[in-house]
């Protein structure tokens, strides 16, 4: 949040309040012309003032939609036959502000990370308000139904490591009926990418609350190449 967007426009805007009050007393006093040059000095500050800050509320506005957070990154092992080591390691965020690494033995043909997100108001990202997460859950995902149906599954809790404090979720839940703050108080949010030996992945949070994953090495970018559709 690049507060200057606010803070100059609010010095320059306090000043040409003050002249144009300034202004207005002089006339009351019986002196039209000097106040009369008060009031319009006022008015020309005031305008810079409200010009800067839609130009510094514009570009605000496109820098938080392309913003993204880092929320994990997933490396994976092949053990045998559709199973993997995937180690899980969580970005820092104000919860824990150092990374939070976790071990798994997954199933399947892919992995799926699925979160709770709470999405603002666009104007309230405009105001430095990105979207909100906690990660929920991490899991094996096969590619064929029937192997879905059938083999075993995998699955484990995120949620153990985020339970420190207030919860915000449910607070930001209720606000939301009398503040116009938050879009959707509270969705699910997941995605998931093949598996393979090597393979490393990034996942981010996008300012619209939007989970986005990316291969991070050559064994993973070959994966996604090779995906089954």
């Amino acid at each position: 949040m690049v507060w200057w967007w606010w803070i100059i426009p609010g010095f320059v805007g306090v000043i040409g309040l003050a002249f144009a009050l300034s202004g207005l007393g002089w006339m009351f006093r019986g002196r039209p012309f000097k106040g009369g040059r008060g009031v319009f000095g006022g008015g020309v500050f005031l305008a810079g003032a409200a010009i800067v800050g839609l130009l510094g509320l514009n570009l605000q506005t496109y820098s938080r939609l392309t913003a993204e957070r880092q929320v994990a990154t997933v490396a994976l092992h092949k053990l045998g036959p559709q199973l993997f080591q995937a180690t899980v390691t969580e970005a820092p965020n104000p919860d824990h502000p150092s990374p939070i690494t976790h071990q798994f033995q997954i199933q399947g043909d892919e992995w799926r990370l699925e979160a709770r997100v709470l999405k603002w108001k666009s104007w309230a990202n405009v105001l430095g308000l990105d979207a909100q997460y906690r990660l929920d859950r991490f899991s094996g995902r096969y590619s064929d139904t029937v192997d879905e149906q059938t083999r075993p599954r995998s699955i484990y809790s995120l949620l153990p490591d985020r339970r420190t404090g207030v919860d915000f979720l449910p607070v930001a839940q209720s606000l939301t009926k009398y503040v116009p703050l938050v879009d959707i108080p509270q969705y699910g949010e997941g995605v998931y990418m093949p598996m393979a030996d090597g393979a490393e992945y990034q996942v981010t949070i996008l300012s619209s609350g939007g989970l986005l994953p990316r291969p991070s090495n050559e064994a993973a970018a070959e994966a996604v190449a090779g995906w089954r559709n």
